[in-house]
C-alpha cells in the first residue's frame, strides 16, 4: 500500500515487494502532481523496486511546478536542485543504494533530470529524461559530475510535441553526446505524453539496468 514518507515534498511512496536497497525516484511535469503517475509501479512490476513518486515546491493552477516559465527558470531549477539533493541525500544515506535507483522525469522532471541528476555527487543506475530540454547545455557541462558522463541515460522525446519543441532537444543531447555524454535518444510519433510504446521500452531498459 503507499504511504508517505517524512520528507520535505509532499510525496506518495510505494514500498517494495521483497526487501531492497533500490528505489526510482519521479519527476513530474509542470502543473501535475505525484497523484499523475501512480500507474508507474503497477505497469513496471518490477518486485524489488521501491517508488518515491515526489510533489514539485511550488504550486501551479491547481498542481504544482519545478520552476517559473520562461524565461525565469534558473531561481526554481536551483531551489529545487538543492531540495532534490537534500531527499536524495537523506534517502541514500543508509536505506536504499544510489547504484540501485533510478531518477525519472517527465517534461519540467525530465530538465531537473538532467541539471539535478547531471550535478548530483552521486551516481545512479539509470536517468529517465521524458519528454524535457536542457536549461544550458553547455554549463552542464562545465559544472556536471564528470563520472555521470559514463552513466546510463535514457533520454525520448515526440516529433509532434506542442509544448516542448522536438529539434530543440535532440540538437541539445546531441550537444551532450558530442562531449562524451553516454546518452540513448529515442524519438517516438507523439505529442507531449508518455505512450505504451515508449513505456515497454523503458520498463526493459530499466529491467537491463539492475
Amino acid at each position: 500500500m503507499p504511504s508517505q514518507r517524512d520528507i520535505i515534498l509532499n510525496n506518495i511512496f510505494y514500498p517494495s515487494k521483497t526487501p531492497s536497497k533500490k528505489i526510482m525516484i519521479v519527476l513530474h511535469g509542470r502543473g501535475d502532481s505525484s497523484q499523475g503517475f501512480t500507474w508507474i509501479p503497477e505497469f513496471f512490476n518490477i518486485d524489488e523496486m521501491n517508488y518515491l513518486l515526489l510533489d514539485a515546491p511550488y504550486e501551479y493552477f491547481g498542481g504544482n511546478s519545478w520552476y517559473d516559465l520562461p524565461p525565469n527558470q534558473l531561481i526554481g531549477i536551483a531551489h529545487s536542485s538543492s531540495i532534490l539533493a537534500d531527499i536524495l541525500d537523506e534517502l541514500f544515506e543508509e536505506e536504499f543504494d544510489a547504484s540501485q535507483s533510478f531518477l525519472f522525469g517527465f517534461s519540467q522532471g525530465s530538465l531537473l533530470t538532467f541539471e539535478f541528476g547531471a550535478r548530483y555527487e552521486k551516481q545512479l543506475a539509470g536517468y529517465l529524461a521524458i519528454s524535457g530540454y536542457i536549461y544550458d547545455p553547455e554549463l552542464l557541462l562545465k559544472e556536471m559530475n564528470p563520472d555521470l558522463k559514463n552513466a546510463n541515460w535514457l533520454c525520448t522525446h515526440g516529433t509532434s510535441d506542442e509544448v516542448l519543441p522536438y529539434d530543440t532537444s535532440k540538437t541539445q543531447v546531441e550537444t551532450l553526446q558530442n562531449a562524451g555524454f553516454n546518452i540513448e535518444f529515442k524519438s517516438y510519433d507523439k505529442a507531449h505524453t508518455i505512450v505504451e510504446d515508449e513505456l515497454r521500452m523503458i520498463k526493459t531498459w530499466v529491467q537491463n539496468k539492475l
